[in-house]
């Protein structure tokens, strides 16, 4: 499954946190509450908080 920017549709690596590319993120939110955003979901995604709530087919980390 692609993972694509839901702004311009640019494709995205899965293992990005957000789904809004990094041209696109910068544009919506500036350059500095961008990497902020980035750097929570990637923090709440090690943690496992991530997939608390959602259906999905990915992993939850050993531990949770």
């Amino acid at each position: 499954m692609t993972k694509n920017c839901l702004h311009c549709k640019k494709k995205l690596s899965e293992d990005f946190v957000v789904d809004v590319c990094e041209p696109c993120g910068h544009k919506v939110w500036g350059e500095k509450m961008f990497r902020a955003i980035v750097e929570s979901m990637e923090k709440a995604r090690k943690v496992g908080d991530l997939y608390q709530g959602s259906v999905t087919d990915t992993l939850i980390p050993k531990g949770f």
